[in-house]
This record gives structure tokens, C-alpha cells and sequence, in this order.
């Protein structure tokens, strides 16, 4: 397209107060911007209406604002069919002044903004209009694995919603885990007695509505494509049925702990040691008795945490455990009033309106007991049983006899969870290339396929951790996994109630109907909803090295037999973390390059050796850290004007270039700030922050290979709110590099 640029300066916020406008004005004539305008404040009615007219009578379609932070004041400076870049000078130079600046200070920090603007002008140069990426044959159509509660949740939301929805089930009914339980806990007013599940009636539902197809004891035999257009196989009494969707829900539940590993508390040894599922099973099929002999029980001890919160089988709550058993000693009372029945628990959770259940059971006789180790089970004459644990609260030894049953508590699991992944074994960092193969492998199930994938990364999704839950980033982004378009909903994707199924259920299949509408409009999913640009590979110079096949966390491209990537748009979350692996270059997008950033860093003025000015470069996240630097300059935080702050979408996108760019510049420094990565708390891209700490090792090494000192180069984890951080860690790094000397780079 041809360009036509403009310029808009705010003098507003404290802008016009502290920085020179005039010379600013001189900076962007000097990059050949024909129109440059000032306001005092461009976010009002005026200042926006301002831009508008120059759109309608002067043709701009170029437009840098030298104003505020790009994360404010979006839907204000929102101008179709135009490129636009944000040049932070408030947060990032004028709120990040000291109180009483001295004439040195004020030169320093108008030479940052004089070198934002320069870089903002360079990047619109250096940019092109965005062609969103267009589905064939799009479906918005949604697919859900699993007809038990959140399944049939999920599938009714959409559907009520206009979605039309395919629900498959393996089992010959719907209805899950829930279709084979007597009762369910209180969910009304007074929250004290047990209610009818109710299942019935949502199977009813579902089998009714006529926008939801059902598949009832069928298989997925595979999924392939991507997102608006997965082509699923149904395998059916031997045959296969084809369905196009466009987003998938994945609610297949959870699995029980397994209670043969639990031989230590009885479980196998002792007929009447059982778990919580036997039980509900037995109260569903109609009277609870001893499975030694069939007998009605007369005393029964319900364990909790059997297995649960234990590092040696589930290191997490089960959430459920405590209601189920508060319910089955309902179970028991009901059939027997006279019964004794006891819970022995280390801690009961039941927050909210589920603590009045557990105040009716304990007005209704059951006695609890707060234990301190592991139970002691024995069994004795005609099968009965004996527990011995230390009570905390009494702070003794206590003994139940004559037990008719104990009840094992165990864990709730998701059906994803397996002990078999499909995950290299690399010792030791001596090869760099399996190191950064081994920091980028899911953990992709060997056994128990599902959905099965046609992904040249495994058939599966990926599982947070070992526990075994397919998840993406907990903490922002509940329901997705690492595959796009594919949502876990339910017990599968964390333990959890009932109606907490209910609303996750919601959430999920609100998350796949977003999903098909930004595809087919081109836009990019979570966390960069909005952004149409996607990945364009320059094929010709491709080596087939696979690092962009092996590096994506999303699993977005494939390979053919030749190991050339093949790329599928829609999958893609435009992290640019492929951009980051690839040694040749040959992948960019229209708004974000190696060649972009690059030119960006080359923009920068640097002083001369003489003026001890130093210049750095951070090359910060923008999920993360450019937020934390923004309220670091909301809260007036002083940081040091030498650093040049560049966002990133990713610090995993970090091409090793950058690092050559900027140093054969003569910057003397170069800062990555990026998200706290692990499964604690995970970066907005799985991988890109682990990912560019371990290429900066390897660019370490070089360094010190030239005797260019490698603490010239600092990554820092931030997470956003590690607000007050930011002046330390920016002030910590300068004297470092002001310890040093200058780059000898400088001046050539």
C-alpha cells in the first residue's frame, strides 16, 4: 500500500510540561512525515476527531500517536483500515522522571522520547496492512466429547446459543458419573437436604433439542485440520461417520484413584474396605450392606484423603471428597438411624452454602474425627473391621471397633491421566539442540487416546504436568488447552463439583463459540484476540530444520514427508515464537519481524564513547512485563532513562539477531524481561520465556568466545505485578553495565 503518514504529539498528562514538543515535532519531520500535529489531548472527542479528519480529507492511513501507553485508550484510537503504532511517552518517559529532574536528568529523558518516537516511525515503515486468513469451507459448528454433565451442559449452551452441536459419548447412554449416583448434595436453600440428581431430565434435554446431534457408544477415530475447520471421524458399531466442526469441547470426566495402590489402609485385602464409588454405587442400587456377607451395616468410618494430598499418589485435593462422604453417611443414616457413623478427615472443605450440609450432618449424629497420620485398619472376627488413628484435636490415640465398613475417600483423577508420555530423556546440557527439543515436548498420553489427533505433535492434548490435566495457562485463561480451538471443560480439566461443572461447562463452550467467530472473521484466539496477522513462511530458503515444528506450543504447524512446515493459520495464536526458532529468517508477519525489531534497535541514537550515556535494550513481554513497566510508570516509579524499552509479543519470539543488532550498534547492554515460566505459573505462551532463556545461554557462550563480557546480556523473569520491582531491576542492570567498560563497538 501507499503510505501516507502522520504524526500526533499529546502535550496532555504532563507531556507538554516536561518534553520539549517543538523538537519532537523536528524528529518526526526528520522521518519524513508530511503531516505532524500536537493536541493537548489527543484522547478526547476533539483529538480523535482530529486523526479522523486527516483519515477523510488527507488520505492517512499511517498513523504513529505519541501519546499515552498502547494499552489504554484502545477503543479511542481505534481507526479502521489504517497501521497504527502507540509511542508510549507517558508511562515510559514522562511519569518515569524523577520528582525534581536536573537539566542533565531532563536531556537524558528527551532523548528517550526523541528515540520512542524514532522507533515508532521505523516500525510503521517497516509494516504492512494485515489480510486476515479466510477458512475454507468454515463451519462454526462445535463438537463435544462426553455426555455426562459438563458434556450435556456444554452442548446445551451452545446450542441454545443458535450453534448447531455434535455430541459424542462412548458409553451407551448419557449421563456420566452423575447417571450412576443415588442423590446429589443440596443445592437449595436450606443447602441441608439431599436433592435428586436430576439427570434424567437433562438427558431428556439434550436428546430433544434440535440443534444437538448425539452419538451415544461411539469413539472419535480421528481429528484433523484446525480450527472453523476440523474434520472429525465418528467410529460407530465398525463404521465411521464424517462431521465438520469448527471448535471442540473436550468433557470427558474423571476416574477414580486407583485403590489397589492403597493395600496399607486394607483396600484388597479386606471385602469390606471400599471405596466412595462402590459405595454410591451400592446406595444407587438400592441398600448398603457389607459385600463380605451382604448384611445391613451398623457402623460405618468413612477416611478421607485416601490417596489425595499425598506426594506419594494425588498431591492435590480432590474438591469432591468431603460432600461425597458427608452424603453417603447420609446414605446410611437414612437406612438406619441408629447407625454409627464416623468421618475421619484431615481438614472437611465445604466453603460456601456447603457448610450448612456439613453442620446438618453433624447435628444428625455422625461423629468426626480429625486424624493425624495414616489409619491403622485391622480386621477381625466375621469380617469386621478396626481403625486406630491419633486425634489432633484431642491430641490422643482412638480406636474404632466393630466396624461393618470403612469407605475410602479416594481422589478424583481426569481421564486424560496416564503414567505413559511420549517425552525425550536428554542429560545434562551438552546438547544445546535436544535441550531446547526437550524445553519445548508436551507431554503427549501414549495411551488412553481420545480425541486423536492428526497433529504431527501427538494425538492428544498436552497435559499441564503429570497430574495429568490438559491445560494452557491457569491463571488467565481457564478452558483452553494447547491446542486452539480445542476447550476442556469439567472434572477433566481440574476436580470440581457439580455445579462447578455446570458453569465450567458454560465457560467452555462460550470460549469455543468466541473461538469460531474470530476465525472466521481471521482473528486471533486468546491472549491476542483481535490481531489478524498470522505467519508467512519464505519457503525458498527453508532447510527443514524443524525448529519451528518442534518449538510451537500450539502445535500449530506440521510437517510434510520432506520436513517442510505446513502451516495452518487458524491454529496459530501469533506469539511469534516460531519466528524466534527460526535460524534463517524466513518467517514473519505483516505488523511484527526480525527485520521490524531490528531496525527498530538500529534506530536509537547512541552517544559517543566521551558522554558515559549508556544504552540499553529491553526487549520486554507485553503480556507481563510491559504492563508491570506501565504501572511502574502510573505509580511514578523512577527508572533509568538509558534503557529503550521494546515490546515484544513474546520473549520466546527473540531472534538471536536482535542481540547482534543491537550490540554492533553500540548498545551496551541488552535486558529481556519476560513471564515467570513453569506450571506455577506459566507463560502466556507455554514456552517463549523458558525458551529465550536458553537461547541466551547459547549467545552467552558466544559472547564470551569475542571477550565481549556476557553479563552485557540479563534475562529477568516479571510478572505483572511485580510493579515495585521494576526500578531495581532496571537500576541493577545499569550499574552493572556502568561497571563495565563501554562497548568498543561504539563510534564505528
Amino acid at each position: 500500500m501507499d503510505k501516507k503518514t502522520a504524526v500526533y504529539i499529546c502535550t496532555g498528562c504532563g507531556i507538554g510540561d516536561t518534553l520539549d514538543v517543538d523538537a519532537l515535532v523536528k524528529v518526526a519531520k526528520a522521518q519524513k512525515a508530511p503531516i505532524c500535529k500536537t493536541h493537548g489531548q489527543m484522547c478526547s472527542q476533539e483529538g480523535a476527531d482530529l486523526i479522523k479528519q486527516d483519515i477523510a480529507a488527507e488520505g492517512v492511513n499511517t498513523i504513529a500517536i505519541a501519546a499515552c501507553s498502547p494499552r489504554v485508550n484502545t477503543d479511542v484510537f481505534n481507526f479502521p483500515n489504517t497501521l497504527l503504532d502507540r509511542v508510549n511517552l507517558r508511562e515510559h518517559v514522562v511519569w518515569m522522571m524523577p520528582a525534581e529532574p536536573d537539566d542533565t536528568a531532563k536531556e537524558d529523558f528527551q532523548m528517550l522520547g526523541e528515540d520512542y518516537l524514532r522507533m515508532g516511525m521505523v516500525k510503521l515503515a517497516k509494516m504492512d496492512m494485515p489480510v486476515p486468513y479466510e477458512v475454507e469451507n468454515m463451519c462454526k459448528d462445535i463438537l463435544v466429547v462426553g455426555g455426562g454433565l459438563s458434556g450435556m451442559t456444554a452442548a446445551l449452551d451452545a446450542a441454545k446459543a443458535g450453534y448447531k452441536v455434535v455430541l459424542v459419548e462412548k458409553e451407551n447412554e448419557l449421563g456420566g458419573f452423575m447417571g450412576r449416583m443415588k442423590m446429589k448434595a443440596p443445592e437449595k436453600s436450606p443447602y441441608q437436604e439431599l436433592e435428586p440428581t436430576g439427570i434424567e431430565d437433562k438427558i431428556k434435554e439434550v436428546k430433544g433439542h434440535s440443534n444437538i446431534k448425539v452419538f451415544t457408544g461411539c469413539t472419535i477415530e480421528s481429528i484433523a485440520g484446525a480450527p472453523g475447520m476440523f474434520d472429525v471421524s465418528i467410529k460407530k458399531n465398525g463404521t465411521s461417520v464424517a462431521e465438520r466442526v469448527g471448535a471442540i469441547v473436550q468433557a470427558t470426566g474423571w476416574k477414580p484413584y486407583d485403590a489397589n495402590n492403597l493395600s496399607e489402609w486394607g483396600y484388597g485385602n479386606f471385602p469390606n474396605v471400599i471405596t466412595n464409588v462402590q459405595m454410591e454405587e451400592m446406595a444407587k442400587a438400592g441398600k448398603i450392606v457389607r459385600p463380605s456377607d451382604g448384611k445391613e451395616v451398623n457402623s460405618v468410618a468413612f477416611v478421607q484423603c485416601a490417596g489425595s494430598r499425598d506426594q506419594k499418589h494425588l498431591p492435590y485435593c480432590s474438591a469432591v471428597c468431603c460432600m461425597a462422604s458427608l452424603k453417603q453417611a447420609t446414605y446410611v443414616k437414612q437406612q438406619n438411624p441408629d447407625a454409627a457413623t464416623y468421618i475421619v478427615y484431615r481438614d472437611i472443605r465445604t466453603p460456601g452454602q456447603d457448610e450448612n450440609f456439613y453442620r446438618a450432618v453433624q447435628n444428625g449424629g455422625t461423629v468426626f474425627i480429625r486424624r493425624e497420620n495414616d489409619p491403622k485398619i485391622e480386621e477381625g472376627d466375621e469380617k469386621t473391621l478396626s481403625l486406630e488413628v491419633k486425634d489432633m484435636l484431642l491430641n490422643q490415640d482412638v480406636r474404632l471397633e466393630e466396624l461393618d465398613l470403612i469407605v475410602l475417600a479416594t481422589g478424583m483423577m481426569p481421564t486424560t491421566h496416564t503414567t505413559e508420555f511420549d517425552v525425550p530423556c536428554v542429560e545434562g546440557e551438552e546438547k544445546k539442540e535436544e535441550a531446547v527439543s526437550l524445553a519445548t515436548k508436551d507431554y503427549i498420553p501414549k495411551t488412553g487416546q481420545v480425541l486423536n489427533l492428526a497433529y504431527r505433535q501427538g494425538p492428544e492434548l498436552p497435559l499441564l504436568n503429570l497430574y495429568g490435566f490438559p491445560d494452557s495457562h491457569f491463571i488467565c485463561f481457564p478452558y483452553e488447552t494447547r491446542r486452539t480451538g480445542i476447550y476442556a471443560a469439567g472434572p477433566v480439566r481440574r476436580p470440581m463439583k457439580m455445579t462447578t461443572s455446570i458453569s465450567d461447562a458454560a465457560g467452555a463452550a462460550m470460549k469455543a463459540i468466541q473461538c469460531v467467530e474470530n476465525v472466521a472473521v481471521g482473528s486471533a484466539v486468546h491472549p491476542r484476540v483481535g490481531d489478524t496477522t498470522f505467519p508467512e513462511f519464505f519457503m525458498q530458503r527453508c532447510t527443514q530444520c524443524k525448529r519451528c515444528t518442534e518449538e510451537c506450543p500450539f502445535g500449530a504447524i506440521n510437517e510434510d514427508e520432506k520436513g517442510n512446515p505446513l502451516p495452518n493459520p487458524s491454529r496459530c495464536r501469533r506469539c511469534g515464537v516460531c519466528m524466534g526458532a527460526c535460524p534463517e529468517r524466513i518467517i514473519s508477519f505483516k505488523n511484527y519481524s526480525v527485520d521490524m525489531i531490528g531496525s527498530m534497535i538500529k534506530s536509537i541514537e547512541v552517544p559517543g564513547e566521551d558522554e558515559e550515556k549508556p544504552r540499553i535494550v529491553a526487549l520486554v513481554c507485553e503480556n507481563d512485563a510491559y504492563p508491570a513497566l506501565d504501572m511502574a510508570g502510573f505509580k511514578k516509579l523512577p527508572v533509568s532513562p538509558y534503557i529503550r524499552i521494546v515490546p515484544l509479543r513474546c520473549l520466546g519470539s527473540i531472534n538471536l539477531v536482535w542481540i547482534a543488532d543491537a550490540l554492533s550498534k553500540g548498545i551496551d547492554g541488552v535486558l529481556l524481561m519476560g513471564c515467570k515460566h513453569g506450571d506455577d505459573y506459566q507463560c502466556h505462551f507455554i514456552k517463549g520465556s523458558e525458551l529465550a532463556n536458553i537461547r541466551m545461554s547459547k549467545i552467552s557462550e558466544t559472547l564470551n568466545r569475542l571477550v565481549l563480557e556476557s553479563d552485557r546480556i540479563r534475562v529477568e523473569q516479571v510478572s505483572i505485578t511485580d510493579i515495585d520491582r521494576i526500578p531495581s531491576i532496571v537500576g541493577d542492570f545499569v550499574a552493572r553495565i556502568q561497571e563495565m567498560d563501554p562497548n568498543p563497538y561504539k563510534d564505528m
